[in-house]
């Protein structure tokens, strides 16, 4: 019997790190980057229905975020737009099984949109798991794997739900256990557009590739943030900040800067020192997302 009822995490991620080590022929580029995934999380609601509806709440994240102390914004709406990952994710799966739509989706959205933190594909990946438990349909991890492929490079890293070593356009996944740390997160006052960074005449697009040893053992960089700094000069200001405490880096082509700390403690000094025009919040690093267990629990 199907679950009728539930509520399902949607966590972010950041990039500890972005190399492109070339560029194909459709104009894809290939990447090499790690994948952390993080307790700060959106949470979809999933109910129910014969119709089909998606709701959308938007929330504060507390600046304290590993707790994630919620405060709803006085602002719900319904999504229309096909344009939304949630309902490309539905209709994906609904095409894949000859299933009609059905059901009620709210959406608790705290993740911020543009920011490199992969809110959007997360809420694509707990759609197309919460609307496989709600419709019945019992498909396995594997199977709903090419439909989060096509929906986004980034969709099927939420989907396995694993930290992961990412190679390919960042769809070729290799589970790996990261050191348990926290990360004070920030997030400047400006919206980074993928599409600029990756055609941008100076984007670095032949590093030279690395290992998973070798990036465990020394780290990596960045290749977009050089030219994201030039073209946004606030991302530039945050990180020239964040670098009192440690070398700081950009996530992914997304304007949030991270940096990471032993203890909670610790990042919560540096957190309270940053700027009030800045939103930031400290988040802990998961090797495992809390989708996998909150989806074996139904």
């Amino acid at each position: 019997m199907s679950p009728r009822d539930f509520t399902l995490p949607a966590p972010a991620k950041l990039n500890l790190c972005l190399k492109i080590t070339g560029r194909r022929a459709n104009g894809y580029h290939n990447l090499q980057t790690v994948f952390q995934i993080i307790s700060l999380q959106d949470r979809i609601r999933f109910e129910a229905a014969n119709d089909f509806e998606i709701e959308t709440k938007l929330l504060n994240v507390s600046r304290s975020g590993i707790d994630t102390s919620l405060q709803q914004i006085d602002t719900s709406f319904q999504i229309e737009t096909e344009d939304n990952l949630i309902f490309k994710a539905a209709k994906a799966l609904a095409e894949y099984t000859g299933t009609s739509p059905h059901g009620r989706l709210i959406l608790e959205k705290t993740l911020p949109v543009g920011a490199g933190l992969g809110g959007g594909s997360s809420d694509a990946a707990t759609t197309l798991l919460g609307l496989n438990a709600l419709w019945g349909l019992n498909l396995t991890t594997h199977e709903l794997l090419p439909i989060a492929s096509a929906l986004g490079a980034d969709v099927p890293v939420f989907l396995v739900g694993k930290s992961a070593w990412a190679e390919g356009i960042g769809d070729e996944l290799t589970p790996v256990s990261l050191p348990h740390r926290y990360y004070v997160v920030i997030q400047p006052n400006c919206f980074i557009s993928t599409a600029e960074i990756f055609s941008h005449s100076q984007l670095t697009r032949d590093s030279p590739p690395i290992t998973i040893a070798r990036f465990l053992k020394v780290g990596s960089g960045n290749d977009c943030e050089a030219v994201a700094r030039k073209l946004y000069p606030e991302v530039d200001r945050a990180l020239v900040w964040l670098y009192q405490w440690g070398p700081a880096k950009m996530t992914g082509t997304g304007s949030c800067i991270f940096l990471d700390f032993s203890s909670k403690e610790e990042a919560e000094k540096v957190r309270k020192a940053v700027p009030v025009e800045w939103t930031a919040f400290v988040t802990e690093g998961l090797n495992e997302s809390p989708l996998l267990a909150a989806v074996a629990d139904l």
